[in-house]
Protein backbone atom coordinates (compact mmCIF):
# COMPACT_ATOMS: atom_id res chain seq x y z
CA UNK A 1 0.00 0.00 0.00
CA UNK A 2 1.48 3.37 -1.07
CA UNK A 3 1.70 6.52 1.11
CA UNK A 4 0.50 9.92 -0.25
CA UNK A 5 1.87 12.58 2.15
CA UNK A 6 1.04 15.44 -0.18
CA UNK A 7 -2.66 14.80 0.11
CA UNK A 8 -2.60 14.76 3.93
CA UNK A 9 -0.76 18.08 4.11
CA UNK A 10 -3.28 19.75 1.72
CA UNK A 11 -6.16 19.40 4.20
CA UNK A 12 -4.55 21.58 6.86
CA UNK A 13 -4.66 24.93 4.91
CA UNK A 14 -8.33 24.43 4.18
CA UNK A 15 -9.15 24.08 7.86
CA UNK A 16 -7.11 27.15 8.71
CA UNK A 17 -8.85 29.17 6.00
CA UNK A 18 -12.25 28.12 7.28
CA UNK A 19 -11.28 29.08 10.82
CA UNK A 20 -10.07 32.51 9.72
CA UNK A 21 -13.18 33.07 7.66
CA UNK A 22 -15.36 32.11 10.57
CA UNK A 23 -13.44 34.44 12.88
CA UNK A 24 -13.78 37.32 10.43
CA UNK A 25 -17.46 36.59 9.94
CA UNK A 26 -18.05 36.45 13.64
CA UNK A 27 -16.07 39.68 14.14
CA UNK A 28 -17.97 41.37 11.39
CA UNK A 29 -21.17 40.10 12.90
CA UNK A 30 -20.33 41.44 16.30
CA UNK A 31 -19.04 44.76 14.80
CA UNK A 32 -22.22 45.28 12.86
CA UNK A 33 -24.19 44.37 15.89
CA UNK A 34 -22.68 47.42 17.83
CA UNK A 35 -23.64 50.01 15.14
CA UNK A 36 -26.40 52.47 16.12
CA UNK A 37 -28.49 54.79 14.00
CA UNK A 38 -28.55 58.28 15.53
CA UNK A 39 -30.48 61.37 14.37
CA UNK A 40 -28.77 64.68 15.11
CA UNK A 41 -31.00 67.78 14.94
CA UNK A 42 -28.56 70.67 14.87
CA UNK A 43 -29.90 74.26 14.77
CA UNK A 44 -32.93 73.20 12.78
CA UNK A 45 -31.03 70.90 10.42
CA UNK A 46 -31.22 67.07 10.53
CA UNK A 47 -28.24 64.71 10.18
CA UNK A 48 -28.57 60.87 10.13
CA UNK A 49 -25.53 59.06 11.52
CA UNK A 50 -24.60 55.38 11.88
CA UNK A 51 -21.96 55.01 14.55
CA UNK A 52 -20.38 52.46 16.83
CA UNK A 53 -19.38 55.13 19.39
CA UNK A 54 -20.03 54.21 22.98
CA UNK A 55 -20.90 57.68 24.29
CA UNK A 56 -22.56 60.75 22.81
CA UNK A 57 -19.38 62.79 23.36
CA UNK A 58 -17.42 60.23 21.35
CA UNK A 59 -20.00 60.31 18.57
CA UNK A 60 -19.87 64.12 18.31
CA UNK A 61 -16.08 64.01 18.30
CA UNK A 62 -16.07 61.41 15.50
CA UNK A 63 -18.50 63.52 13.47
CA UNK A 64 -16.61 66.81 14.10
CA UNK A 65 -19.70 68.37 15.68
CA UNK A 66 -18.66 71.22 17.99
CA UNK A 67 -20.80 72.57 20.81
CA UNK A 68 -20.56 76.31 21.36
CA UNK A 69 -20.41 77.72 24.87
CA UNK A 70 -23.90 77.82 26.32
CA UNK A 71 -25.32 75.43 23.74
CA UNK A 72 -28.34 73.26 24.50
CA UNK A 73 -28.09 69.48 24.07
CA UNK A 74 -30.94 67.13 24.83
CA UNK A 75 -28.75 64.36 26.35
CA UNK A 76 -25.73 64.37 28.65
CA UNK A 77 -22.41 64.01 26.84
CA UNK A 78 -21.62 60.80 28.78
CA UNK A 79 -24.93 59.22 27.74
CA UNK A 80 -24.60 55.78 26.05
CA UNK A 81 -25.34 55.86 22.36
CA UNK A 82 -28.46 53.88 21.56
CA UNK A 83 -30.03 52.80 18.32
CA UNK A 84 -32.65 55.24 16.96
CA UNK A 85 -31.42 57.87 19.38
CA UNK A 86 -32.53 61.46 18.59
CA UNK A 87 -30.19 64.19 19.80
CA UNK A 88 -31.23 67.85 19.65
CA UNK A 89 -28.51 70.52 19.68
CA UNK A 90 -29.13 74.27 19.72
CA UNK A 91 -26.13 76.59 19.56
CA UNK A 92 -26.66 80.11 21.02
CA UNK A 93 -27.48 82.91 18.58
CA UNK A 94 -26.66 86.63 18.90
CA UNK A 95 -29.24 89.17 20.05
CA UNK A 96 -29.09 92.78 21.25
CA UNK A 97 -30.87 94.08 24.36
CA UNK A 98 -31.56 97.82 24.43
CA UNK A 99 -32.41 99.63 27.67
CA UNK A 100 -32.55 103.39 28.01
CA UNK A 101 -30.39 103.89 24.87
CA UNK A 102 -27.77 101.41 26.12
CA UNK A 103 -27.10 98.37 23.89
CA UNK A 104 -25.89 95.02 25.25
CA UNK A 105 -25.00 92.05 23.01
CA UNK A 106 -26.11 88.65 24.33
CA UNK A 107 -26.34 85.05 23.11
CA UNK A 108 -29.08 82.51 23.68
CA UNK A 109 -30.21 79.27 22.08
CA UNK A 110 -33.81 80.38 22.68
CA UNK A 111 -35.80 82.37 20.14
CA UNK A 112 -38.67 83.76 22.23
CA UNK A 113 -38.22 87.19 23.81
CA UNK A 114 -39.14 85.96 27.30
CA UNK A 115 -36.69 83.05 27.16
CA UNK A 116 -33.86 85.17 25.74
CA UNK A 117 -34.24 87.74 28.52
CA UNK A 118 -34.44 85.02 31.16
CA UNK A 119 -31.35 83.38 29.69
CA UNK A 120 -29.57 86.76 29.92
CA UNK A 121 -30.52 87.30 33.56
CA UNK A 122 -32.95 90.16 32.85
CA UNK A 123 -35.67 90.43 35.49
CA UNK A 124 -38.78 92.42 34.59
CA UNK A 125 -41.14 94.08 37.01
CA UNK A 126 -44.87 93.54 36.98
CA UNK A 127 -45.53 96.56 34.77
CA UNK A 128 -42.37 96.45 32.66
CA UNK A 129 -42.80 95.62 28.98
CA UNK A 130 -40.72 94.88 25.89
CA UNK A 131 -40.72 95.47 22.18
CA UNK A 132 -41.28 92.95 20.63
CA UNK A 133 -43.59 91.53 23.30
CA UNK A 134 -42.48 88.70 25.57
CA UNK A 135 -44.54 86.13 23.66
CA UNK A 136 -43.02 86.85 20.26
CA UNK A 137 -40.37 84.75 18.50
CA UNK A 138 -37.46 86.75 17.05
CA UNK A 139 -34.72 86.04 14.55
CA UNK A 140 -31.00 85.98 15.42
CA UNK A 141 -29.54 89.49 15.34
CA UNK A 142 -32.81 91.09 16.51
CA UNK A 143 -32.93 93.93 19.03
CA UNK A 144 -35.16 93.64 22.09
CA UNK A 145 -36.14 96.92 23.77
CA UNK A 146 -36.83 96.91 27.50
CA UNK A 147 -39.13 99.48 29.07
CA UNK A 148 -38.93 99.77 32.85
CA UNK A 149 -42.11 101.17 34.40
CA UNK A 150 -41.87 102.89 37.78
CA UNK A 151 -44.49 104.59 39.92
CA UNK A 152 -43.41 107.49 42.10
CA UNK A 153 -45.44 109.63 44.49
CA UNK A 154 -44.64 113.32 44.92
CA UNK A 155 -46.07 116.14 47.00
CA UNK A 156 -45.75 119.81 46.26
CA UNK A 157 -47.23 123.04 47.58
CA UNK A 158 -49.64 125.08 45.52
CA UNK A 159 -50.69 128.65 46.28
CA UNK A 160 -54.40 129.37 46.60
CA UNK A 161 -54.80 132.97 45.34
CA UNK A 162 -56.82 135.22 47.58
CA UNK A 163 -60.00 136.88 46.35
CA UNK A 164 -60.26 140.64 46.00
CA UNK A 165 -63.57 142.09 47.14
CA UNK A 166 -64.37 145.69 46.22
CA UNK A 167 -67.19 147.51 47.98
CA UNK A 168 -68.50 151.03 47.53
CA UNK A 169 -68.12 153.66 50.23
CA UNK A 170 -70.08 156.86 49.83
CA UNK A 171 -67.98 158.54 52.51
CA UNK A 172 -64.77 158.13 50.53
CA UNK A 173 -63.85 160.52 47.74
CA UNK A 174 -64.38 159.28 44.26
CA UNK A 175 -61.14 158.09 42.68
CA UNK A 176 -59.79 156.96 46.07
CA UNK A 177 -59.86 153.59 47.76
CA UNK A 178 -59.08 152.14 51.15
CA UNK A 179 -57.92 148.63 51.98
CA UNK A 180 -60.02 147.40 54.88
CA UNK A 181 -58.49 143.93 55.03
CA UNK A 182 -55.18 142.79 53.59
CA UNK A 183 -55.38 139.76 51.34
CA UNK A 184 -53.33 136.65 52.00
CA UNK A 185 -52.78 133.64 49.76
CA UNK A 186 -53.72 130.21 51.06
CA UNK A 187 -51.65 127.05 50.68
CA UNK A 188 -52.51 123.48 49.79
CA UNK A 189 -50.41 120.35 49.45
CA UNK A 190 -50.93 118.31 46.29
CA UNK A 191 -50.25 114.54 46.15
CA UNK A 192 -49.36 113.30 42.66
CA UNK A 193 -48.71 109.83 41.27
CA UNK A 194 -46.38 109.76 38.26
CA UNK A 195 -45.66 106.84 35.97
CA UNK A 196 -42.13 106.82 34.61
CA UNK A 197 -41.04 104.77 31.61
CA UNK A 198 -37.27 104.45 31.49
CA UNK A 199 -37.05 107.45 33.79
CA UNK A 200 -39.33 109.71 31.72
CA UNK A 201 -42.80 110.81 32.82
CA UNK A 202 -45.49 109.11 30.76
CA UNK A 203 -48.52 110.03 32.86
CA UNK A 204 -49.38 112.03 35.95
CA UNK A 205 -52.41 111.74 38.22
CA UNK A 206 -53.46 113.95 41.15
CA UNK A 207 -54.47 111.67 44.01
CA UNK A 208 -55.58 114.34 46.43
CA UNK A 209 -55.02 117.73 48.01
CA UNK A 210 -54.73 118.89 51.60
CA UNK A 211 -55.51 122.49 52.57
CA UNK A 212 -52.71 123.81 54.76
CA UNK A 213 -54.10 127.32 55.13
CA UNK A 214 -57.19 129.00 53.76
CA UNK A 215 -56.82 132.21 51.74
CA UNK A 216 -57.88 135.52 53.30
CA UNK A 217 -59.81 137.83 50.99
CA UNK A 218 -58.63 141.38 50.35
CA UNK A 219 -61.40 143.85 51.03
CA UNK A 220 -61.12 147.26 49.38
CA UNK A 221 -63.57 150.11 49.73
CA UNK A 222 -63.89 152.27 46.67
CA UNK A 223 -64.99 155.86 47.17
CA UNK A 224 -68.10 157.10 45.42
CA UNK A 225 -68.40 160.53 47.07
CA UNK A 226 -68.27 163.20 44.33
CA UNK A 227 -69.89 166.22 46.01
CA UNK A 228 -68.21 168.76 48.24
CA UNK A 229 -70.11 171.41 50.18
CA UNK A 230 -68.67 174.88 49.68
CA UNK A 231 -69.67 178.43 50.33
CA UNK A 232 -71.09 178.40 46.81
CA UNK A 233 -73.15 175.30 47.47
CA UNK A 234 -72.61 171.69 46.42
CA UNK A 235 -69.90 171.25 43.84
CA UNK A 236 -69.23 167.99 42.00
CA UNK A 237 -65.68 166.74 41.51
CA UNK A 238 -64.06 163.84 39.73
CA UNK A 239 -61.01 163.30 41.89
CA UNK A 240 -59.55 164.27 45.26
CA UNK A 241 -55.82 164.27 46.07
CA UNK A 242 -54.17 164.82 49.43
CA UNK A 243 -51.17 167.08 48.82
CA UNK A 244 -48.49 169.04 50.66
CA UNK A 245 -49.21 172.73 50.29
CA UNK A 246 -46.95 175.75 50.62
CA UNK A 247 -47.59 179.40 49.87
CA UNK A 248 -45.93 182.10 47.73
CA UNK A 249 -46.34 185.73 46.80
CA UNK A 250 -44.65 188.13 44.40
CA UNK A 251 -41.66 188.74 46.65
CA UNK A 252 -38.13 188.09 45.46
CA UNK A 253 -37.92 185.29 48.06
CA UNK A 254 -40.83 183.51 46.40
CA UNK A 255 -40.29 184.21 42.71
CA UNK A 256 -36.67 185.34 42.33
CA UNK A 257 -37.95 188.45 40.51
CA UNK A 258 -38.33 192.10 41.43
CA UNK A 259 -40.72 194.71 40.11
CA UNK A 260 -39.54 195.72 36.66
CA UNK A 261 -38.06 192.31 35.85
CA UNK A 262 -39.35 190.55 32.79
CA UNK A 263 -42.36 188.36 33.56
CA UNK A 264 -42.62 189.77 37.05
CA UNK A 265 -46.06 188.84 38.41
CA UNK A 266 -46.83 186.65 35.38
CA UNK A 267 -47.68 182.94 35.79
CA UNK A 268 -46.41 180.07 33.68
CA UNK A 269 -49.75 180.21 31.84
CA UNK A 270 -49.14 183.85 30.94
CA UNK A 271 -51.84 185.13 33.31
CA UNK A 272 -51.45 187.59 36.13
CA UNK A 273 -50.68 186.13 39.53
CA UNK A 274 -53.60 186.69 41.90
CA UNK A 275 -55.40 185.03 44.79
CA UNK A 276 -56.87 181.70 43.62
CA UNK A 277 -53.89 180.93 41.37
CA UNK A 278 -51.87 177.91 42.38
CA UNK A 279 -48.64 176.37 41.12
CA UNK A 280 -48.71 172.63 40.37
CA UNK A 281 -46.73 169.87 38.72
CA UNK A 282 -48.39 169.66 35.28
CA UNK A 283 -47.69 165.91 35.22
CA UNK A 284 -50.03 165.56 38.18
CA UNK A 285 -52.54 168.36 37.57
CA UNK A 286 -52.68 169.85 34.06
CA UNK A 287 -52.52 173.65 33.79
CA UNK A 288 -55.95 175.21 33.48
CA UNK A 289 -57.59 172.65 35.83
CA UNK A 290 -60.22 174.06 38.17
CA UNK A 291 -59.69 173.11 41.80
CA UNK A 292 -61.04 173.44 45.29
CA UNK A 293 -58.44 173.47 48.09
CA UNK A 294 -59.72 172.18 51.44
CA UNK A 295 -57.82 172.60 54.68
CA UNK A 296 -57.27 169.45 56.73
CA UNK A 297 -56.22 171.11 59.99
CA UNK A 298 -59.51 172.86 60.78
CA UNK A 299 -58.39 176.25 59.43
CA UNK A 300 -60.20 178.12 56.71
CA UNK A 301 -60.16 176.51 53.26
CA UNK A 302 -58.13 178.20 50.54
CA UNK A 303 -61.22 177.61 48.43
CA UNK A 304 -61.66 177.68 44.68
CA UNK A 305 -58.51 177.88 42.59
CA UNK A 306 -57.11 177.32 39.14
CA UNK A 307 -53.83 175.67 38.19
CA UNK A 308 -51.99 178.35 36.17
CA UNK A 309 -48.46 178.41 37.54
CA UNK A 310 -45.49 176.08 38.07
CA UNK A 311 -42.41 176.13 40.28
CA UNK A 312 -39.01 174.50 40.31
CA UNK A 313 -39.66 172.89 43.68
CA UNK A 314 -43.27 171.95 42.94
CA UNK A 315 -43.03 168.29 41.90
CA UNK A 316 -45.37 165.38 42.45
CA UNK A 317 -48.09 165.79 45.07
CA UNK A 318 -47.10 169.34 45.99
CA UNK A 319 -49.03 172.53 45.43
CA UNK A 320 -48.09 176.21 45.96
CA UNK A 321 -50.89 178.63 46.85
CA UNK A 322 -50.68 182.33 45.90
CA UNK A 323 -51.25 185.01 48.55
CA UNK A 324 -50.95 188.76 48.08
CA UNK A 325 -49.58 189.39 51.56
CA UNK A 326 -46.21 187.99 52.61
CA UNK A 327 -47.54 187.72 56.18
CA UNK A 328 -50.19 185.29 54.96
CA UNK A 329 -47.44 183.31 53.23
CA UNK A 330 -45.48 183.15 56.46
CA UNK A 331 -48.55 182.13 58.48
CA UNK A 332 -49.53 179.39 56.04
CA UNK A 333 -46.16 177.67 56.15
CA UNK A 334 -46.44 174.04 55.07
CA UNK A 335 -49.48 171.87 55.64
CA UNK A 336 -51.57 169.03 54.23
CA UNK A 337 -54.57 169.92 52.10
CA UNK A 338 -57.07 168.05 50.03
CA UNK A 339 -57.21 169.16 46.42
CA UNK A 340 -60.49 168.50 44.59
CA UNK A 341 -60.44 168.44 40.79
CA UNK A 342 -63.73 170.04 39.92
CA UNK A 343 -65.90 168.92 37.03
CA UNK A 344 -66.22 171.56 34.35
Amino acid sequence: MENHPSKKTGKIPVIIFLAIALTVSLGLYFYQGNLAKVTIKLDGGVKLITSNANTLEELLLNENITLEKGAYISHPLDATVEDNMVVIIKNPKPYTIEFNETLVDVKSYHNSVAAILDDSGVVLGEKDFTNPSLEEVVSPGSTIEIFKVEEVFETYDEVIPYEKIVTKNSRLDIGTSKTVQEGKDGLKKIIVKKELVNGKVRSSEILGAEIISEPVAEIVEKGTKDIIVTSRGNVSYRKAITMTATAYDLSFESTGKRPGDKYYGITASGTKARPGVVAVDPKVIPLGTKLYIQSLDGTKDYGFAIAEDTGGAIKGNRIDLFFEDSQDVYKFGRRKVKVYIIND
